[in-house]
């Protein structure tokens, strides 16, 4: 028993050596303060109040003027600065998420009609989809430059180009920007990929085809919220541009295009945007017009 309590001393001993050993009281108040739920430790116990010094010990710095405060996990990096404050997306703001071009459910639009070939039906869409895509983007280029946007960036991401080989490169957002027209419009426009002739197949490797064309244009969309959005109030196109996104969303998310993966950066708009529009409330109907009001006739 003597040993055990040797021991306990011994530790007692090492702690007090590190850190100043405050009071009973002290420590009493100090637990009552920050675990008023937990039972009160005995001080009559000895190992019981040892443990209990040594666990605030570590927990807490004891200041000169005998207050005690817990040690938290500091929110600041190692060279002292806070980290920089979440950029505000002003894209999700309700006074520009309420303009749109049109006011209907946009998921009519791109349901599979009854008796379409499924791959006419993408290949119509993802042809219009990069067209109009192409066309908001020029509204635009004249103030997307190498030196505005250095690097094709949107939210937190950084998109890469990879060439066929597989080469992986870091590019000016307009240079990723032709990468991605460029090879849009090479394929959209082979015959043998999306075939215009009665008759003709569309090749096995199609839908790959169409989903690598679709993520890619996804690309540019989340390029254009988040680097030109400003540019594109100022010309009074945003409520296009949401029209068009929120139309581009629907589409992917009914036949599967894109992995949600890709385009979580975005949830927040895509949420907002495709979301279905109320109804308007129904208006009263008309007064019935008055019995002179129907005699009454108007002479020219």
């Amino acid at each position: 028993m003597s040993e055990q309590r040797e021991k306990e001393r011994g530790l007692q001993r090492a702690t007090a050596s590190i850190v100043p050993r405050p009071s009973t009281e002290g420590l009493l108040q100090a637990w009552v303060r920050f675990f008023p739920s937990c039972e009160q430790p005995k001080p009559d116990t000895p190992s019981t109040l040892d443990f209990f010094i040594r666990f605030l010990s570590s927990r807490m710095r004891f200041k000169r003027n005998g207050s005690y405060t817990l040690n938290r996990k500091s929110k600041t990096k190692p060279n002292g600065k806070k980290p920089p404050a979440e950029e505000k997306k002003q894209y999700v703001e309700p006074e520009f998420t309420k303009i749109r071009v049109v006011d209907f459910d946009l998921k009519e639009l791109v349901v599979l009609p009854r008796e379409i070939d499924l791959n006419e039906w993408l290949a119509s869409n993802t042809t219009t989809f990069f067209n109009l895509i192409n066309l908001q983007y020029s509204t635009i280029s004249e103030f997307c430059t190498g030196e505005t946007c250095q690097a094709m960036t949107a939210c937190s991401t950084i998109y890469y180009w990879y060439d066929e080989r597989g080469k992986k490169t870091k590019c000016t957002a307009p240079q990723y920007v032709d990468f991605v027209m460029s090879l849009c419009q090479k394929l959209v426009t082979d015959e043998e990929i999306f075939p215009t002739k009665y008759g003709k197949e569309f090749p096995n490797s199609f839908e790959s085809l169409v989903k690598k064309i679709c993520r890619y244009l996804f690309h540019v969309l989340a390029h254009l919220y988040w680097a030109h959005f400003k540019e594109t109030v100022a010309l009074d196109l945003h409520g296009h541009l949401n029209t068009l996104y929120a139309h581009f969303i629907v589409f992917i998310r009914e036949f599967n295009l894109i992995d949600p993966k890709e385009t979580c950066i975005m949830d927040d708009l895509s949420e907002i945007l495709c979301s279905p529009v109320p109804a308007p409330a129904p208006s009263a109907p008309a007064p019935a017009p008055s019995p002179s009001s129907q005699n009454h006739v108007t002479e020219r």
